[in-house]
């Protein structure tokens, strides 16, 4: 039992800090006697300057050799390893996954890093499991994927992962907005944020697991007088997105020093994080005299309680790595022709999104943003492939260092079967409009490309040379049936000019001697999103696709989303699909290091009429050439029931179910 005591005292507490309470010799070897495995402290009144170093000599060790800074190096338990070649001596715990000496192993057949875990691995009782999470070896079931893992592979990905942490810790400071806090701002007025699994394409988007309220993490602890950084034990109270709102265990009811952070943030880690980085959990100031056995009231509250993986931040990491490179390049839509690509280079890549700078540009002012998901992005070549219109470059030759972008970087569509009924020149629809996304228009099948891709017109605004077509694919969520704007009760735009209104489908197509596009062509699909009115997230004005700001989610038909960009009038609202890659969770431009425009203040909003709305329609006119009017008031009737009938649908669907909400022409 001494040897077991004394063990555990090695492992954990020798890399802490001394703290002492009394002021005698004595004491003070009695006060470091008292601590535990769980590197906490009793108390922290004050830090003795000579004490950081060693402690009395019955408890000293000998001292280790400065490291070569070219070998990789684990902490094992409190101690430092190193590989030599990286195979031999070395073995993996199968407990808790450790990687390690094998001489510093525990028992005979050096099967386990620790007596914690040896005795783990033998009991499953709560208490157990619990003590081992705090002493930083938590029993998961990955411990034995880990050990087939072979050792070298191991190695080599925890280098690069301390590597990753290390220039990721440069970059991760949060984007400061003067005046805006969406901690506050959803506190104050009990929003609720849309959450991280509603954004497959983000980071931690496919992998966020059960991180919800009550989760237990280990952040710093601001409520001391240390002059060193501490931790102390926090749970989620209520989560937005990527940022959380805790409250430091052992606060109860007490909401007093609740706190606003990112949850991927370098500053939370899980339970047991603290046991096996060497760093001291201490109780907070506030509540230190609640309890005198902190262990036992960590052990109780604890018990049956969840935390992040241990391999949390490893996951964010790599889901923060992006495959688009700097200076490589890919064809993308010219935003002042929209019915032709352009070539352009990658300059920069941030959370995904891509700055191009189109290749003619030589000042590299000419760009356009977008994300590397985006379908206005393509690979060298696409163009031509599909029979999309093209503007050669008049640089000749790749300038150096420029490469193309490999092909799989790419977002897939969908396969289709175009042999068959598909669509026709000529053919009827609905569609968003590109240059005023607030709108679905009548609008023209005015070609059919190859694999699957349709050029689009605007009736009523197009040029007559077609250089406002736009390019949508077959299974575009953008594009809809004739009488989806009816039966949704969605404002359908008519074409400019068209006096007749209100306006009805079947006159127009008899008018135009012109046939709708069979419902049966396009996409019906609605994934289950999780989206719900009222929801917070960070979308791009895809009118100025450079920005990143405050939105709200207003309507939701089936996949189909309205987003509101809070501060702004309802005229600038946009429709967006579901999965669009430009719409992102509360805290992801904190955690991307974006900027996030926050919203218009009060002030702003009451001058909109004038300055602030020639300011947004300025921006826009940046952004793929000239914005439309905005579409007319219209009041909107049923179709006439002679020819067409409408399947019944439902307005604002948030079921997230494939409801008929089609019209069908009669035999």
């Amino acid at each position: 039992m001494e040897n077991t005591k004394e063990l555990a005292f090695h492992i954990f507490c020798k890399p802490l800090l001394h703290f002492f309470v009394s002021q005698t010799e004595h004491s003070s070897r009695v006060e470091r006697k008292r601590r535990d495995s769980f590197g906490m402290f009793d108390g922290y009144d004050s830090c003795s300057e000579d004490t950081s170093s060693s402690s009395s000599s019955d408890e000293s060790e000998e001292e280790v050799a400065p490291l070569p800074s070219s070998l990789p190096i684990i902490k094992n338990n409190g101690q430092v390893y190193t590989y030599p070649d990286g195979k031999s001596g070395m073995a993996t715990c199968e407990m808790c996954g450790m990687v390690g000496v094998r001489d510093a192993f525990y028992s005979k057949t050096k099967r386990f890093c620790s007596v914690s875990c040896s005795r783990s691995y033998s009991s499953n009782s709560k208490k157990a499991s619990i003590l081992a999470r705090l002493q930083g070896k938590p029993p998961t079931k990955k411990s034995k994927v880990l050990q087939k893992q072979p050792l070298v592979a191991k190695l080599a990905a925890y280098a690069q992962y301390q590597a990753t942490l290390q220039n990721q810790a440069k970059t991760k400071a949060a984007v400061p907005v003067e005046g805006f806090s969406w901690g506050n701002y959803i506190n104050s007025n009990s929003f609720t944020a849309a959450p991280v699994t509603c954004f497959k394409h983000a980071p931690m988007g496919t992998c966020w697991g059960d991180i919800a309220e009550g989760v237990r993490v280990e952040v710093p602890n601001t409520d001391c007088s240390l002059p060193t950084k501490v931790f102390w034990i926090a749970g989620i109270v209520k989560l937005a997105g990527y940022n959380a709102l805790l409250r430091y265990e052992g606060f109860e009811n007490d909401s007093s020093l609740d706190f606003w952070c990112n949850i991927c943030g370098s500053d939370i880690h899980p339970v047991g994080w603290c046991a096996t980085s060497g760093k001291p959990l201490v109780p907070p100031r506030t509540i230190q005299h609640k309890y005198t056995n902190w262990k036992a009231f960590l052990v109780k509250r604890l018990t049956g309680a969840k935390t992040l993986p241990p391999d949390f931040s490893q996951k964010v990491s790599e889901s923060m790595q992006y495959p688009f490179k700097t200076s490589m390049r890919v064809e993308v839509v010219d935003k002042t022709h929209l019915c032709r690509t352009r070539v352009a280079v990658v300059e920069s890549v941030i959370g995904g999104r891509l700055r191009l700078v189109y290749e003619e540009s030589e000042d590299k002012t000419d760009d356009f943003w977008c994300h590397m998901y985006s379908p206005l992005i393509h690979h060298i070549g696409w163009s031509r492939s599909i029979g999309h219109r093209f503007k050669r470059s008049d640089i000749t030759k790749k300038q150096d260092g420029h490469f193309d972008a490999p092909p799989h970087l790419f977002m897939k569509v969908k396969e289709v079967d175009a042999a068959g009924e598909w669509f026709k020149e000529g053919m009827k629809l609905e569609a968003i409009d590109p240059l005023n996304l607030s709108a679905i228009c009548v609008a023209t099948v005015r070609k059919v490309l190859a694999d699957g891709y349709l050029m689009i017109g605007i009736d009523g605004s197009e040029a007559a040379d077609g250089s406002d077509w736009f390019c949508y694919h077959a299974t575009s969520p953008s594009i809809f049936p004739v009488g989806f704007c009816e039966i949704n009760m969605i404002e359908l735009t008519p074409p400019r000019g068209y006096a007749k209104l209100p306006f009805k489908w079947f006159d127009y197509l008899r008018e135009t001697d012109s046939i709708a596009a069979p419902v049966k062509l396009f996409n019906k699909e609605v994934p289950n999103h999780g989206f719900h009115v009222g929801m917070k997230l960070e979308a791009v004005d895809l009118m100025e696709p450079r920005l990143v700001c405050v939105a709200t989610v207003t309507r939701i038909i089936h996949r189909l989303l309205r987003i509101h960009f809070d501060g702004w009038e309802d005229e600038y609202d946009q429709w967006v699909d579901c999965e669009s890659p430009d719409l992102y969770p509360v805290g992801w431009c904190q955690l991307t290091g974006y900027q996030l425009q926050p919203p218009a203040p009060q002030s702003s909003r009451d001058s909109q009429s004038s300055s602030s709305k020639q300011k947004k329609k300025a921006k826009s006119q940046q952004y793929k050439g000239q914005k439309k009017m905005t579409s007319l008031q219209l009041k909107e009737e049923l179709l006439d029931g002679e020819e067409y009938s409408f399947l019944q649908g439902t307005s604002d669907q948030e079921s997230n179910g494939s409801a008929s909400y089609y019209i069908k022409q009669e035999p």
